[in-house]
């Protein structure tokens, strides 16, 4: 980075403002996501100045631990040289340049990357999660209305899933807190149970469960596959639901019940893509290549914002016609923006470079190790890993034990959101064994506190 563009960049960081001064003009101006902007009085935003590693350092220069990822998208630290150094040099080229009419580099060679590694060999961009869905959603719907089959129009995902907030998104998500506001603007889908293994029987495996779930969604199928486009799952993790995790045999039977019955499978893999389940992309755990498949979030490593569909030659080749209706009509005006591009680029580099999912393997055993006395704790039930993923639940968690929690691990300095009662960590891979004891000694501490 020049010196010049460094400079400018810490002096937009340090204006000499407090922390109190920053949280009184967010709170006048930002209205912030996800946020009853009311709660802001009692619990008000960390002001960011600026992050190093896994840490994030405010404008008065305390640090917080960063326990998750900065909402799961930040996989090898905040501020990394290898990711800065490909972005700087991409400023020099070119910053951006309309994708309808135009092509580049950086889109092209991440198309090519990412078609080698998942197998599906288109790669259509925007800029955000929910985005993809709406992509992977109408692609799904105008393929078979290509197909000559315009009946096929439905959805059917799981019950206690979440694919994103916009209409289309948020038609296929069934979390009631987002969804129900909107219900008259959303387009019926249909949900079938959860493989999430928490809800098995007593003496029932989470791969017995897995098979139980399964069938019902048959069931479905059975009675409404021909109006049905597409199955839309979280492969492994439903992230909203409390880190709710299932086994795999589920996607291996659910890829097997789409074939038969002709239904798209979309992989929503915009939280567990980029290595979170221990396997670069969930799906290949089952052994299953979707339809579509959904990536954003740690696709640029935390970045920038970019979104990606991957899917197969015969979904574009039903689009690709000498008639502009049959193409798909649809855009953002950041699509394949280079920058991201490269950041992505870099990302991918340091998969390959660093050996990450081997690393990250033996991170995961270590930490396993530490949580043993968390898993244990009499508030404790239901502890589970997957990758770099780990939640729990505290049983006896009073109202408002989420924001509580939150704020008592900040006072630590360890940043976690717990869903509901639902404590999880999603830490960046370049977190150090001292960072993952810091982790698990501060909420072991908070769980032996009383009232929360």
């Amino acid at each position: 980075m020049s010196d010049r563009l460094s400079g400018a960049l810490q002096a937009f960081a340090f204006s000499g403002q407090s922390n109190a001064d920053w949280i009184e003009r967010t709170r006048s101006a930002v209205w912030h996501p996800c946020t009853q902007m009311q709660h802001l009085e009692q619990a008000p935003p960390l002001p960011i100045a600026r992050g190093e590693g896994a840490w994030l350092i405010d404008t008065d220069g305390r640090r917080y631990l960063d326990a998750i990822s900065s909402w799961w998208v930040n996989l090898f630290g905040h501020a990394n040289p290898r990711i800065n150094a490909a972005i700087v040099d991409q400023l020099g080229r070119i910053e951006h340049v309309m994708l309808a009419g135009c092509t580049h580099a950086p889109v092209i060679e991440l198309s090519e990357r990412l078609a080698r590694l998942s197998g599906l060999s288109h790669a259509f961009y925007a800029s955000d999660g929910a985005s993809a869905t709406e992509i992977a959603l109408k692609m799904s719907f105008h393929f078979w209305r290509n197909r000559g089959r315009p009946q096929k129009t439905g959805f059917v995902s799981l019950q206690n899933g979440y694919h994103g907030e916009t209409l289309g998104a948020l038609s296929v998500t069934d979390v009631a807190l987002f969804k129900d506001v909107y219900a008259p603007l959303l387009r019926q889908s249909h949900q079938v149970i959860s493989p999430d293994w928490r809800l098995a029987e007593a003496n029932e495996s989470a791969a017995d469960y897995a098979e139980r779930a399964v069938a019902q969604m048959e069931i479905f199928l059975v009675e409404y596959a021909d109006t049905t486009a597409a199955v839309i799952v979280e492969p492994l993790v439903q992230g909203a639901a409390g880190m709710a995790m299932y086994h795999s045999i589920y996607l291996t039977r659910l890829r097997e019940l789409c074939d038969r019955y002709e239904v798209h499978l979309i992989a929503d893999e915009i939280a567990v893509g980029f290595g979170r389940t221990g396997s670069l992309f969930a799906c290949e755990q089952a052994e299953v290549r979707p339809d579509f498949l959904c990536l954003s979030k740690g696709i640029t490593g935390g970045y920038l914002p970019l979104s990606c569909v991957l899917t197969r030659d015969d979904i574009y080749a039903a689009f690709y016609a000498d008639s502009t209706a049959r193409g798909f009509l649809h855009s953002h005006s950041y699509t394949g923006n280079p920058l991201a591009c490269r950041a992505a680029l870099a990302v991918l580099d340091i998969f390959d470079a660093d050996d990450v999912l081997a690393r990250n393997r033996v991170k995961a055993a270590n930490f396993n190790q530490l949580l043993a006395p968390i898993a244990a704790h009499p508030r404790v039930s239901q502890m589970r890993n997957i990758g770099m993923i780990w939640a729990f639940e505290v049983n006896d968690a009073a109202p408002g034990f989420s924001l509580r929690f939150h704020q008592q691990a900040l006072a630590k300095g360890v940043f976690l959101r717990p869903i509901g009662n639902t404590v999880y960590f999603m830490p960046p891979y370049i977190i150090e064994a001292a960072e993952m004891a810091l982790m698990a000694d501060v909420v072991l501490e908070l769980l032996e506190m009383q009232g929360n």
